[in-house]
C-alpha cells in the first residue's frame, strides 16, 4: 500500500512529460549579459545553443547553477553554448551579477531580456526552462525542464531523468529526439503590462502611434533614410513581424550606446516600457480598433532649410552627384572652396543632406592652413550621419577657419534599387568674436593592429594622453564592416578607472556622436582608453571575406580602429588666431 501510495504522490508531485516535438523556429534576438557584452544568437560560434530562463534568488534557478556548469563543461567540445537569460523585470546587471559571482557561474552569460521580448516571443512563463536550439535551421528541439529532480516546493534526492542530457545526446549523434517537451519547473514570470505576455491590450491609437510618431517616423517617412514609410495602420502591420525582429535584434532604433554606461543628451533609443508596448501590440495581432487612423493623417515636421537660421558660409558641392542604382559604392573624395576672404571662427556647422535615401555619411576636413591633431592629421571639421544631432557647439567654443579655406569632402553613398542624384551642402556659422576655447574631436588610433581570418572577436587598443586640462563634451566610434564593440575609458591620473561610453553592438550603417548629457572635466595627464574588438568570422553578415586577414585601410572591406574624444580646450589669452565677421552666436 505504501509503494502504491508513493507511486501515486510522484504522480502529483512530477506530472507526465507531454510528448510533442517543438517545431518552432526562433527569430534572431541580441541581449547585453551580466558583463555588458552583447550576445547575439545568429553570431552563436555554435551548432546548438541552450537557453535556460533564470531570476534572481528563485530556488529552482539557484540550484540548477551546478548542473548548468556540469553541463557546459561536458557539451563545450561538441558545439554547444549554455546561455541564461533574466527575464524578471526587478533584477538589474549589478544584482544579476552578483547572484552569479555567489552561485559560481558568473563566466557563463546571463543575459539581460529587459523588455521581456524574448520570453515573450519564445513563451517562456517560467524560470527553470530550457530551450535546446539547432544554429542549422534555427529550430528548438527540445524545450522544458533539465531533468526531473526539482518541482515547485520538492525535489528528489537526485533526478531518474536528465531530459535535457538525453536531448542533447541524441541530436548530436544524429538520432531522434525521443522526448522533445517537458513540464518546466520554476518560478512564474511576471510579464509587466498584465499576467501574461499579452494580456493587457495595447491601444493603437494612444500607446502605439505617439511611439511611432516620436521614435520611428522622423526616419520612416516619405523622401527620408528609412526603407519604408510609416503612414497608416495597415502598412505598419504589414511590418509587424519585422519590427519585433528588428526590436529583439536591437536594430531599431539605430542606438547602440549600452544605457547602463553613461547619459547622452542625444539619446533616440526607445525606453524599456515603450519597447514592451510595441511588442505586446504586435503579439496581440497588431489590432487597429476603433476611430481614424492618427498615422493617415500625421504631419511630420517640417524641418526648416537652415534650423540654425541662415549660414554665412556655405559649402556647395560643384554639381550634383549620380549614384547608381545598385552596387556598392568607394568612398568619394570632393575639393570645395569656402569663400571666405579672412580667417573666423565657427561655432556651429550645419548639414543639410540633399538626398537621405542614397546618402550614408559626409566628412568636411580642411586640407591646407586648417588645425592637425595630435597625429599630424588634417582635423575632422564635421561629420555628419543619419541621426546626428546638429547644434552649435558649446557656449564659448569654436573651430578656426582659415582664410581661402580648402575643404574635402568625404562622401559616402548607399544605393536603393533606382538611380538618385544628390546635392548636399553644409553651412558655416561664424563667431562675431574670438572664443575661449576651441573645439576639437581628438583621434584615438591603432592603425598596427591585425585581424586574423576567422576571428569571432580580435581585440584593439588605442592610447591617448591628454597634455592639458580639457572638456570632455561625446565620443564618437568608428570602425568598418568588421567593427564588433567599442568601449571608451578614461585612466585618471589617481589611478581611478572610469567607462564613460560603451557600444557593445557597434553597427557600420550609423555613424553616432554620443553627446553627454553633462559634460565632465578632464585634467591634465588624464589617458584615454581605447578598446574594442572585430568580428571577422563568417558569423558576421556584413563580413566582406572571413578568409582574409585584415589591416588598416580606407575602403570599407579593410578596418580602422579610431573613436573620437570630442573636447573644449582652452585658448591663449590674446588668441593669435583672432577673426570673425558677420555672423551670430548662440
Amino acid at each position: 500500500m505504501r509503494s502504491l501510495f508513493a507511486l501515486l504522490l510522484l504522480a502529483v508531485v512530477f506530472p507526465a512529460v507531454a510528448r510533442s516535438t517543438p517545431s518552432e523556429s526562433v527569430l534572431n534576438f541580441a541581449l547585453l549579459d551580466h558583463q555588458g557584452r552583447m550576445q547575439e544568437l545568429r553570431r552563436m560560434d555554435a551548432s546548438v545553443v541552450v537557453l535556460f530562463f533564470t531570476a534572481n534568488e528563485c530556488p529552482i534557478a539557484r540550484q540548477c547553477a551546478t548542473k548548468l556548469n556540469d553541463l557546459q563543461a561536458r557539451f563545450a567540445a561538441r558545439g554547444v553554448r549554455v546561455l541564461l537569460v533574466n527575464a524578471n523585470s526587478g533584477d538589474d546587471r549589478k544584482s544579476i551579477n552578483r547572484e552569479s559571482r555567489e552561485l559560481g557561474i558568473w563566466h557563463l552569460p546571463t543575459l539581460k531580456d529587459d523588455t521581456q521580448g524574448v520570453a515573450r516571443h519564445l513563451g517562456v512563463r517560467r524560470t527553470g526552462e530550457a530551450l535546446a536550439i539547432s544554429t542549422k535551421d534555427w529550430t528548438v528541439f527540445y524545450r522544458g525542464a533539465l531533468d526531473d529532480q526539482l518541482v515547485e516546493g520538492a525535489s528528489k534526492p537526485q533526478p531518474s531523468e536528465r531530459y535535457l542530457e538525453t536531448a542533447l545526446d541524441q541530436f548530436l549523434g544524429g538520432q531522434p529526439v525521443t522526448l522533445a517537451k517537458t513540464v518546466a519547473r520554476g518560478c512564474v514570470i511576471h510579464f509587466d503590462g498584465g499576467n501574461g505576455p499579452d494580456s493587457a491590450a495595447v491601444s493603437y491609437t494612444q500607446d502605439v502611434v505617439p511611439i511611432l510618431a516620436s521614435k520611428c517616423v522622423s526616419c520612416h517617412s516619405p523622401g527620408n533614410i528609412g526603407p519604408w514609410a510609416m503612414t497608416s495602420h495597415r502598412k505598419v502591420k504589414g511590418m509587424a513581424s519585422m519590427i519585433e525582429e528588428v526590436l529583439l535584434t536591437r536594430r531599431m532604433p539605430p542606438w547602440d550606446a549600452d544605457p547602463h554606461v553613461g547619459k547622452f543628451a542625444n539619446d533616440a533609443s526607445l525606453t524599456v516600457a515603450e519597447a514592451q508596448t510595441l511588442l505586446r501590440w504586435v503579439h496581440q495581432g497588431a489590432v487597429r480598433g476603433e476611430g481614424p487612423d492618427p498615422l493617415e493623417n500625421l504631419k511630420v515636421p517640417v524641418t526648416p532649410e537652415w534650423p540654425l537660421g541662415q549660414p554665412d558660409l556655405v559649402l556647395r558641392l560643384p554639381s550634383p552627384q549620380q549614384i547608381p542604382a545598385n552596387g556598392v559604392l568607394d568612398y568619394r573624395h570632393v575639393e570645395v572652396l569656402a569663400g571666405n576672404a579672412n580667417e573666423a571662427w565657427v561655432g556651429a556647422v550645419y548639414v543639410k543632406a540633399g538626398n537621405r535615401k542614397v546618402l550614408h555619411h559626409i566628412i568636411a576636413r580642411i586640407k591646407e592652413q586648417g588645425e592637425k591633431d595630435h597625429l599630424g592629421q588634417d582635423e575632422m571639421f564635421v561629420g555628419w550621419a543619419p541621426g546626428s544631432t546638429q547644434e552649435w557647439y558649446p557656449k564659448g567654443a569654436g573651430k578656426f577657419l582659415p582664410k581661402n579655406a580648402k575643404f574635402d569632402l568625404e562622401l559616402h553613398y548607399t544605393t536603393c534599387g533606382s538611380p538618385q542624384t544628390d546635392a548636399t551642402e553644409i553651412g558655416l556659422y561664424l563667431l562675431k568674436e574670438p572664443p575661449t576655447h576651441r573645439y576639437e574631436s581628438v583621434p584615438v588610433v591603432n592603425f598596427q593592429f591585425e585581424i586574423q581570418p576567422g576571428d569571432p572577436d580580435s581585440p584593439a587598443q588605442g592610447l591617448y594622453c591628454f597634455p592639458e586640462d580639457a572638456v570632455l563634451h561625446g565620443v564618437t566610434p568608428h570602425m568598418h564592416l568588421r567593427g564588433k564593440w567599442m568601449r571608451f575609458e578614461l585612466l585618471q591620473p589617481d589611478g581611478k578607472r572610469e567607462v564613460v561610453g560603451s557600444i557593445p553592438r557597434y553597427d557600420f550603417n550609423w555613424q553616432f556622436t554620443y553627446e553627454f548629457a553633462k559634460p565632465r572635466k578632464l585634467t591634465r595627464g588624464t589617458w584615454a582608453v581605447l578598446n574594442g574588438g572585430f568580428d571577422n568570422s563568417a558569423r558576421n553578415p556584413a563580413n566582406p571575406d572571413p578568409k582574409k586577414a585584415v589591416h588598416w585601410g580606407e575602403q570599407s572591406w579593410d578596418e580602422m580602429f579610431l573613436g573620437w574624444y570630442n573636447v573644449t580646450w582652452e585658448l591663449p589669452k590674446p588668441s593669435k588666431k583672432s577673426g570673425g565677421t558677420a555672423g551670430g552666436a548662440p
